[in-house]
């Protein structure tokens, strides 16, 4: 495929997945049969799977509804629904339960974090998602980036919860942290939160995922589909 066609290809499908979340935010349920080829709707592979859309929301680092977060619903390719499906049995054998903070990422909403971050005068939310850095680190030091591997539709954010209470397990630090603690290997947290975290990402592993070293909550299916799209 040529590059022209690979931009057209790319802006279409982006296209089609705005317009497929525009018309679930306004009548407030879903039309999977509008998804293009390859993508699904999380609940729909894994209908057990509970959801929290945090960009829908704002209670995430931005403080409001992130650009392009129009309706509260998961995509992702049917290769990642598959593996996370196979990662949600394996947990429900152990009795957790998986939680879904964010899937495909529409550019639209990366740019809205390129704003934000760049906007050093907003400090609305500094006390609960990145206390201990300067705002005007979070791009120079990777926390923000122009371009996110959600929006390749294979990445998902997750978390667990004990099926017999319905809590979060204790992970350390809150989704979105900025900051050493959320990292894998991380010496600032418990020997408790550090085996929470390693029941994720054994189950992730093994379904076929890739952790991210800074992030306890971030997973890229190995062998996406779409790795430069």
């Amino acid at each position: 495929m040529t590059y022209i066609k690979q931009k057209k290809s790319v802006a279409l499908i982006a296209l089609m997945l705005t317009a497929i979340l525009l018309a679930a935010g306004c009548a407030g349920e879903k039309n999977v049969n509008a998804l293009p080829d390859g993508f699904v709707y999380v609940t729909d592979t894994v209908p057990d799977v509970i959801l929290e859309i945090r960009y829908y929301s704002t209670y995430n680092f931005v403080g409001a509804r992130v650009d392009d977060y129009i309706a509260p619903v998961a995509i992702l390719t049917k290769d990642a629904a598959d593996a996370l499906k196979s990662a949600n049995d394996d947990l429900r054998a152990q009795g957790y339960a998986i939680k879904v903070f964010d899937a495909y990422r529409p550019q639209g909403a990366v740019d809205h974090f390129g704003r934000w971050a760049a906007d050093t005068n907003d400090v609305l939310t500094k006390e609960f998602f990145y206390p201990d850095i300067d705002k005007d680190r979070i791009i120079p030091d990777g926390y923000v980036m122009e371009r996110s591997g959600h929006s390749r539709g294979s990445t998902v954010d997750l978390t667990l919860l004990d099926m017999m209470t319905g809590r979060e397990l204790d992970m350390g630090t809150p989704f979105d942290f900025f900051g050493p603690a959320s990292h894998h290997g991380s010496e600032l947290i418990t020997e408790e939160q550090a085996n929470n975290r390693l029941v994720l990402k054994d189950a992730m592993e093994k379904a076929g995922f890739s952790a991210y070293t800074e992030e306890w909550w971030h997973y890229t299916l190995s062998s996406e589909p779409y790795p430069d799209t």
